[in-house]
């Protein structure tokens, strides 16, 4: 039987994870983008030399779990204290706050560089060659022509990403963070109500994603009128 007045008295203490969860989500998702944006135009070229490591890197961090890949970066890397001390690195490494941030923007930029290379390379030969009619050179033509028709198109996909992305900040837990999830996991410890926290946790993701997908929503509607109007 849920206990609706334990239900309601524990949601202003998950809400105090709220913040750090849209720090290690907004963070990790501009980080990630700008990265997924260089590896996309990076595989642009037909160099083997500089596509096939990249997509080694997008190979590696799409094939395995975000929770693998977090547990690597704080526990992992802290074996090599004495490398990264003498590098002066340890100080990042050492704050799961930091590693988190690193996993989950290293993981989003994997994806994201696949949705924005295949938006880019979708992206009509016509339009490449009136630009080149006009006089714009390749950077041009990337920066006013093709960039801004790609972003349009990957919105869409890139949107599922960025919900996924804050869904997978739950996973910072783990390394100690207490944003909504690690505040649940507490909860429940105390409790050992673990339906009425969860379900309230749950309802958090819910509605927090359900704002980000009407944002994105509105935003491709503006970018795209002809597709509303269709």
């Amino acid at each position: 039987m849920i206990d609706f007045n334990f239900f309601i008295s524990i949601i202003p203490k998950l809400l105090s994870g709220l913040p750090l969860t849209l720090q290690l989500a907004g963070s990790s998702i501009v980080i990630g983008f700008v990265l997924a944006l260089v590896l996309a135009l990076a595989q642009q070229t037909d160099r083997r030399l500089v596509v096939w490591p990249i997509r080694s890197f997008v190979a590696v961090f799409r094939g395995t779990p975000l929770l693998v890949q977090i547990f690597l970066i704080y526990y992992g890397l802290g074996q090599f204290r004495p490398t990264l001390q003498m590098l002066g690195l340890w100080t990042f490494f050492r704050e799961p706050y930091w590693c988190a941030i690193l996993a989950l923007s290293l993981n989003t930029g994997a994806y994201g560089s696949e949705i924005l290379r295949g938006a880019i390379r979708n992206i009509p030969k016509g339009q490449w060659e009136a630009a080149a009619a006009l006089g714009m050179n390749r950077l041009l033509t990337l920066r006013f022509v093709v960039l801004p028709l790609a972003f349009r198109a990957a919105i869409p996909a890139y949107s599922n990403e960025i919900i996924l992305m804050v869904k997978g900040t739950s996973l910072a837990s783990i390394i100690t963070l207490m944003e909504v999830t690690g505040i649940a996991q507490g909860l429940i410890s105390q409790s050992y109500r673990a339906i009425e926290v969860f379900i309230a946790a749950g309802a958090i993701y819910l509605i927090l994603n359900f704002i980000i997908v009407r944002a994105l929503n509105a935003l491709e509607q503006k970018l795209t009128p002809y597709r509303s109007r269709a």
